[in-house]
């Protein structure tokens, strides 16, 4: 009996020693500049499932067993800079540690917020597409180096465009219906209420939406979580705009439960680094939340941030050699101005409310509903209308574009030989001039208003008024320590109105709606021809008069339905993560002609047919911890998506014409296959990624407009091109490494080494209008198949396909920071003509292959320009004061510091469609129609100063 005893004893005795034994893990985290305690940090003990929150005095502690030795404790918290602790662990022990600090990302995210500006980004087609999703400074060294060093060289993460990556604000999608891709300039000058971000890059799963391939990036903008204080911004730049201020206040929790915040800013200068690049933008941002109880709570967010910005050509190489890289062909002096004739302005307000549901501990429900509604416009010149002639509609005016290639030296150099004194005086009005003559627009409508016509020129804005509804549930819920599931449901309505809209007639009264460059025959049932004049944009009003506010040209709306879901499992164990998720979209597409095209008579006014999209989704992926140091991470996924409204309609302006109804081919989903592999190593000094990755992308489309020589007749005839089935594959490696020498130095290096290709011949047909011009040219009903394009191995185009980056950063303890790199771009190429890669390229007008054909000479005519290597330098620095309870900080940085001259894109014309137009031009030193090319800027510099309280 004592022997039980004993042993009972013992047992007790043991018990509470090995408890009383057990260590004790705690601490406290500040802000790094402020030592302001941060709240809501998450601690983690690498390699294991523990974790904890820092309370409001920034302090934590692990209420379970921490495991004993050494160990790897992680910081993070979304806006700062994640840190890692090493640490040691004694049975019976209490490590006590009130020294760790956390940076706040904000210096590197105001760079980005300048130098991924609207003007750089996709517009007009231009093929400028800048990164997806990287509006924020993202934790991995790779995408920070993408978003800050490669962007103004046009770089693409895994050459996708921004349509692969999907932008959330409080888990409503942005992107647009019309092209994919996020309009930035609706948020934009907001920097400081976007700072809370919550971003997965690639497949890897988000809690809101499947997502696309580059990953998806959610804004939070809930008003209870801001930080109570102000900030007041000013900052000055030489690239997009010159100024820029911007104020912003967060109440905090306030009695009652409500919060709130705000913010104002303008951006605006003259001229930017290109000429008469206008910028001129406000920017307001209101959100307010009321707490309903401990469970639910009520959010509204108004963003408001109306812009307007003069754009910038692309020009020929001939262009840049006579005016340098500054050149600008859409401005002319008007009153002692620079009136740019190309004005972006953009006015679409967001309006959401949010409901955050707290069902339980483990389960949250969170309902969106969000409204966007205003308008897109683009202006440019016109020169189409003109007036009646024996009471039908004739002429038209000349271009008044100052690089219009009959203008240029190289035109009189090929058709005047012998005459080179025309050459000469041409490239001397250009160099004097080379600018758009306003006043000569006034004296020619204001003469022909006189003698009672009509007005010659125009300027005229492109206009897209969207109304778009969307509302979501998001469901997340965590079955246990384990298991989490996400899932999500999605309506999204969109009203698009589209059509041009007269600004300025330049002093005369009216405007003949036709098209006067398309002429209209009408046949007796004998055969003869009566010349009925221009087309008739409108049949329903025959040679309408119209004024400044009045629509013309085309009218017409775009509707689509899109219903999706998704639903997602995440699984965490001690060694092995891994998710699986599954999608489904339903997309319904449909034109609405106002207009009754005198093209398409019976092809363009009403409803025509719906287009119907079902779209599937699985992805799945897993990360296998060989320690803490080492981790193995594998995603992969396929996916089926609707093209988008761009790629759907071959000709929206003039008629219902779907993708694949001329050719009989059809319009099908866009597939895309993609996966990658990552090794990825963290020590306390060293955090280095290595990612090879496989991309396949399969019936595309792609629509072009431009004029084309060579298609069957001496003139040019505006066309549209429909390439379609389009495969693309994208296979590479990335790697980031980044280095903490010392705790005050740190090293980072990035290389980007990929191959984008196309994957296979697709198909090409051009349509135009059925008129006498392309009834010449070989048009059938203004509708001609080439068969396949041969481009299967050209590159695609869209930024430096290989980029490299080296630099450092010191940060001193008394708050001051500076840094430098040296990047490297290479195999950047020119977009190709798709046209000139089919059988038009050999043939002539009878179908027949050209008697001088030289296959050798087409080889090299068919040659895809690769441009030159180069290296940029970027500086980049600040300081920081506290000064009692307020803070200062000053941050400046350099691009491209040595002002290296290079090529960031470019795409060949589509003037010179046939084997001897190429030929003959391209023996020229300088062709009439080469390819057109945008240049980076040179140095630039950017200061930002901010105040806090």
């Amino acid at each position: 009996m004592k022997k039980h005893f004993f042993i009972f004893l013992f047992g007790i005795f043991s018990t509470l020693t090995i408890y009383a034994q057990e260590a004790i893990v705690k601490g406290s985290i500040t802000e790094a500049v402020s030592y302001e305690p941060i709240p809501e940090v998450t601690v983690t003990i690498e390699g294991t499932e523990l974790n904890v929150i820092t309370d409001e005095s920034g302090e934590f502690q692990f209420l379970e067993t921490v495991p004993l030795g050494e160990q790897v404790l992680v910081i993070s918290k979304s806006g700062y800079i994640s840190k890692r602790y090493p640490i040691v662990v004694n049975q019976g022990q209490t490590l006590n540690i009130t020294d760790m600090t956390l940076e706040k990302v904000v210096d590197s995210a105001d760079l980005f917020t300048i130098t991924l500006s609207d003007d750089e980004l996709n517009d007009d087609g231009a093929g400028l597409d800048n990164i997806s999703g990287l509006l924020q400074s993202s934790q991995d060294v790779f995408q920070r180096t993408a978003a800050f060093e490669f962007s103004s060289s046009f770089f693409r993460v895994r050459g996708l465009d921004s349509e692969n990556g999907s932008i959330l604000i409080n888990g409503i999608e942005m992107n647009k219906t019309f092209d994919g891709r996020p309009q930035w300039s609706d948020w934009g000058g907001l920097n400081d209420v976007l700072r809370n971000q919550e971003l997965t890059t690639g497949l890897q799963p988000s809690n809101y939406n499947f997502g696309g391939v580059l990953g998806t990036t959610n804004m939070v903008v809930r008003a209870s979580k801001y930080r109570e204080g102000g900030r007041v911004t000013f900052s000055a730049s030489n690239r997009s705009y010159t100024n820029r201020v911007m104020a912003s206040y967060a109440s905090g929790l306030l009695d009652g439960g409500w919060s709130y915040a705000i913010m104002a800013g303008r951006r605006w200068g003259k001229e930017g680094y290109q000429e008469a690049t206008l910028y001129d933008s406000n920017s307001f941002f209101a959100s307010v939340e009321k707490q309903l109880g401990e469970k639910h709570s009520l959010n509204f967010t108004s963003i408001y941030t109306p812009n307007r910005r003069g754009k910038s050509s692309p020009n020929t190489q001939e262009v840049y050699d006579l005016k340098g890289i500054r050149y600008n062909e859409y401005w002319g002096w008007y009153d002692g101005d620079k009136r740019n004739s190309r004005i972006k302005e953009i006015e679409e307000p967001i309006l959401m409310l949010n409901h955050y549901w707290d069902i339980s501990s483990k389960t949250k429900l969170n309902t969106n509903v969000g409204y966007q509604f205003g308008k897109i416009g683009n202006s440019r010149l016109d020169w189409n209308g003109t007036d009646l002639v024996d009471g039908f509609p004739e002429g038209g005016g000349a271009n008044p574009s100052p690089t219009y290639y009959q203008k240029l030296p190289s035109y009189f150099i090929r058709n005047y030989p012998d005459d080179l004194g025309r050459a000469y005086r041409a490239q001397q009005q250009f160099l004097n001039d080379g600018q758009i003559n306003w006043n000569e627009l006034y004296y020619a409508n204001i003469s022909n208003a006189s003698r009672g016509g009509n007005a010659v020129y125009a300027l005229y804005e492109d206009r897209n008024d969207d109304s778009q509804l969307t509302v979501n549930s998001i469901l997340t819920s965590e079955i246990n320590e384990n298991i989490i599931i996400n899932a999500a449901v999605n309506y999204k309505y969109l009203k698009s109105e589209n059509f041009a809209e007269i600004i300025d007639l330049f002093g005369a009264g009216s405007y003949l709606d036709v098209d006067a460059f398309a002429t209209d025959i009408e046949y007796d049932e004998n055969g003869n021809a009566t010349n009925l004049g221009s087309i008739q944009n409108d049949m329903l009003n025959p040679n309408r008069l119209a004024g400044e506010g009045d629509k013309f040209k085309y009218n017409y709306n775009f509707y689509a339905n899109i219903f999706s879901g998704y639903a997602q499992a995440q699984f965490k164990y001690n060694k092995v993560d891994f998710y699986l998720a599954g999608s489904y979209t339903n997309t319904t597409y449909q034109r609405e002609g106002l207009y009754q095209n005198g093209g398409f008579p019976d092809n363009s006014l009403g409803k025509g047919k719906e287009v119907k999209f079902t779209g599937l989704g699985a992805k799945g992926g897993l990360t296998y911890k060989i320690s803490g140091k080492h981790l193995i991470d594998v995603n992969g996924g396929y996916l089926t998506k609707a093209p988008t409204l761009r790629n759907t309609f071959s000709n929206s302006r003039e008629n219902h014409d779907v993708v694949g109804d001329r050719n009989g081919l059809g319009i099908t989903e866009e597939k895309i296959l993609s996966t990658d592999i990552s090794y990825i190593y963290r020590s306390p000094i060293v955090k280095a990624k290595l990612t090879g990755y496989y991309t396949k992308i399969e019936d595309a489309n792609e629509i072009s407009f431009y004029y084309a020589d060579g298609v069957g007749g001496d003139n040019a005839v505006f066309v549209q091109e429909v390439l379609q089935g389009i495969d693309k594959k994208h296979i590479g490696a990335e790697l980031g490494i980044e280095v903490q020498v010392i705790p005050t130095l740190k090293l980072k290096g990035v290389a980007s080494v990929g191959q984008f290709t196309y994957d296979n011949n697709p198909n090409l047909y051009l349509t135009t209008e059925p008129n006498v011009e392309s009834q010449i040219a070989g048009f059938s009903n203004g509708y001609r198949d080439y068969g396949v394009s041969n481009l299967k191995d050209y590159k695609i185009a869209g930024g430096p396909q290989q980029a490299y980056s080296f630099g450092f950063e010191y940060r001193d303890p008394d708050y001051w920071w500076f840094g430098a790199t040296v990047n490297y771009f290479t195999n950047t190429y020119v977009d190709v003509n798709p046209l000139t890669r089919t059988t038009n390229f050999t043939t002539d007008a009878d179908g027949n292959v050209f008697n001088d054909y030289d296959e050798n000479i087409a080889r090299e005519l068919l040659k895809q320009e690769e441009f030159d290597e180069y290296f940029t330098v970027n500086l980049t620095g600040g300081k920081s004061w506290k000064i009692g309870d307020y803070y200062i900080g000053l941050f400046a940085s350099v691009n491209n510091l040595l002002d290296e001259v290079y090529k960031t894109g470019g795409f060949e014309q589509g003037r010179n469609a046939n084997y001897r137009q190429l030929r003959d031009d391209q023996a020229l030193n300088t062709p009439v129609f080469g390819s057109k090319y945008w240049y980076a800027r040179g140095a630039t510099y950017f200061v930002n100063l901010n105040f806090r309280f």
